[in-house]
This record gives C-alpha cells, structure tokens and sequence, in this order.
C-alpha cells in the first residue's frame, strides 16, 4: 500500500486494515508511507489493540445545545422544516416538490452570502476597515452555520443510535439539515492554481529505516469524548505565496541554476539544517520574532548550515558565503517566507 495522505486516529486503523484482507496467495503486506511518523500510526492502533475505551461519556444534550444555537440563527421556520419533512417522508414524493420545499430557505442563506462576498470586495476597493470587518463577520458566520448543521446531522446520527431522544423535532432538524447542506453553494471556493505548467524535473528518496512498532507495549490511550458541538471559528488560512519566493531567491543567486535548484536549497537544505539547531529552537521559544531576527548566533548558525552544505550545492554555498548581501537575503527568506521562527517554536515545545 502506498500512502501519500495524513492518516491519524480510526482513520489510519481504518485505512492501513484494508492489507488484512485475504486473498489466495497473499502471505506479506507491505505500506510505503510519504507522510505518517511511526509514532503516530503506532498511537492509532494502540487505542484499538485490545478494548477501546472511552475517557467518560458523551453528554447527549449536546444536541439540544447545537439545536438551539441553529435555530437561534433565524436563516429558518419550524413551518419550512416541517415542510421539507412531510415532502422527504411522504411515499411518492417528486424530487421537484423536496426542491421547492427547500428553495426559499436556499435562496435566502445564497442571497446573503452573495451581498456580503460583494460587500467585502467594495470594502476593499475602499480600503475601508471597518466596513471589511463586518463583512468579513457576516460571511464567517454563514460559514460556521453551515458548518454546525453538518456537526448537527453527524452528533445526531452517532447519539441516535444509543439514545432516546423521544423528541420529533429532533429527528426533522436533522432530516431537514441533511437536505440542505448540499443546496448551500457556499464555504467551498478555491482560488484557481494553474498547474499546467508543473514539470517534475528530479525527486529524492531517502531510507529512514525499519522500526519496530509493538502494540502490547506501554498504556493504551483512550478515545476522548464529544464534549462541545458547533464551537468552532473561521480560521484564516497561511498563504505562502511562492512566486514571492522565487522572486527573492533569484536575485540571490547567478548561474545555470533553476528556480527549484533555489527553491530546494533555500526551503530544504538551509532551513532543514537551521531546524536541527537546538540553540536556535530554545532562542525563537524565548524570544519575539524580532529579537530572534537580530540574534547574532542565528547569523552564526546560518553561516555553518552554509558551509554544511558546500559539498552538495558548491556554487549556491560558495556564493552565499562570498556575499554579505546573500546571506542577509537568505535570512530574510527564512524568516519572512520559510517561517523559520515559527517553526523552531513548535520544534522547541
């Protein structure tokens, strides 16, 4: 088997037991991994080796809870879930009448998440602070109640199955969320990449070794509880935008040198090395980023990862440590691009 995906928890057991299935002739399995750490993979099964075992109980009124806050939303009626119920239950129903059921609400959710995307877009257009900042607002929040009518349709289903609700109203929101999740058009944009142009030019393969992972050894963790539904956030996601980077890293360096020579030597060779720098990681946990910035042994470590590195990348090394201007470009890549800082702290922790 062949993983090339972040698999954790009863997805890993759920995705690396699929070799368990016999077949005439099969007598070894074998998985290459790209991603997983052992550790993580090994903590997945452990938690399901003998009895898996639950930390305490998962309260059932928590339901009620994300029934409550869903409803407090004001984007429905019980008279336009009782509608959508009666069409979904009834034999014989058309799928035009279950669309015509679920329309107004539909329609009403898009035409507010249309008029605050537009309303972002002129705030921006203004550079209006305020005015982006409830748009922004109102968009997340149409975002997060999408989002919890998705948690509201999974916590029911799992809880149902062990509990008594002996609530119908219960059992509509659920039936009447499951209907309209996949009508809300909304929460699943991307911004368009054009990898037409993307050539794999060389890749690398390093053996990590063989290690042994025995499920009877040490504790086995136990699966935590549901204890909050529908209490997330909008989180903005970090944009690294590479061809900030190549721009950078080829103002750095001159030669018969391709923008992923640079790219590989600056992210990977050089960052990797300053990683490894248990100084540098004790520096970024105590320090702000700007004091870590102007810390001379980050100079100091950067020049030794560049010397580390003369042998497998001569003519980038060389340069960099012929030139004042490189390294401080470097650096500044590392920092502001590569997140060095950022990542020596989780590293430290």
């Amino acid at each position: 088997m062949y993983v090339d995906k972040r698999l954790a928890g009863i997805q890993a057991v759920q995705t690396l037991s699929r070799l368990n299935r016999a077949y005439p002739g099969k007598d070894t399995t074998y998985v290459l991994d790209f991603v997983n750490d052992t550790a993580d993979i090994l903590a997945a099964f452990k938690t399901y080796y003998t009895t898996a075992e639950l930390e305490s109980t998962t309260n059932p009124n928590l339901v009620y809870d994300l029934r409550a806050k869903l409803d407090a939303a004001g984007h429905y009626d019980n008279h336009e879930v009782d509608r959508v119920v009666e069409v979904e239950m009834r034999p014989g129903a058309k799928q035009s009448e279950l669309v015509a059921a679920l329309t107004p609400v539909v329609d009403r959710l898009m035409r507010r998440y249309k008029a605050a995307q537009e309303a972002l877009k002129v705030a921006k257009d203004k550079d209006d602070e305020a005015a982006i900042k409830t748009a922004q607002d109102e968009l997340n929040s149409l975002l997060l109640f999408k989002n919890d009518l998705g948690a509201y349709v999974r916590l029911y289903t799992f809880l149902s199955q062990i509990f008594d609700y002996g609530n119908t109203d219960i059992e509509k929101r659920s039936i009447f969320y499951k209907r309209l999740i996949p009508l809300l058009e909304f929460g699943r944009e991307r911004e368009g990449i054009d990898l037409s142009k993307v050539v794999l030019t060389h890749h690398n393969l390093k053996d990590l070794g063989k290690r042994a992972m025995p499920l009877s050894d040490g504790d086995n963790p136990k699966l935590k509880p549901i204890t909050e539904s529908g209490s997330g956030s909008v989180q903005e996601k970090d944009k690294a935008f590479l061809s900030a980077i190549i721009e950078k890293v080829n103002d750095l360096f001159d030669g018969d040198l391709t923008a992923q020579d640079k790219l590989v030597y600056v992210n990977n060779v050089i960052m990797g090395k300053l990683l490894e720098s248990t100084k540098l990681q004790q520096q970024a946990a105590n320090n702000t980023r700007e004091q870590f910035a102007n810390s001379p042994d980050l100079n100091s470590e950067l020049m030794n990862a560049i010397m580390s590195a003369l042998d497998a990348h001569t003519l980038m090394s060389t340069q960099a440590l012929n030139s004042k201007t490189a390294r401080q470009g470097l650096k500044d890549i590392l920092l502001n691009h590569a997140k060095l800082w950022e990542t020596l702290k989780t590293y430290a922790a």
